[in-house]
């Protein structure tokens, strides 16, 4: 899988898994979202927007691929 397969497959996870934290928001209302991990998944996504954007001659490129294909491989490892 090349980078960019890469990035549209964590994204594609970070949305999965909005949606399943929308459908217990829905069922079981907001307070059950706390302590949830959904800024963790907003700042992945974040993140991975900037680096599909990115210019792959800036000087952050290869630290900000190198760091989503850790957390893309965590996501690989462990499929919810």
């Amino acid at each position: 899988m090349n980078d960019r397969e890469l990035v549209s497959y964590l994204r594609r996870c970070n949305s999965e898994d909005n949606h399943a934290y929308a459908d217990v928001a829905h069922r079981f209302g907001a307070d059950a979202l706390l302590d949830s991990h959904l800024p963790m998944l907003d700042q992945i996504d974040l993140l991975a927007r900037e680096w599909q954007a990115m210019d792959p001659a800036d000087k952050r490129y290869a630290g900000l691929t190198y760091a989503l294909r850790v957390i893309a491989e965590a996501y690989l490892q462990h499929p919810s």
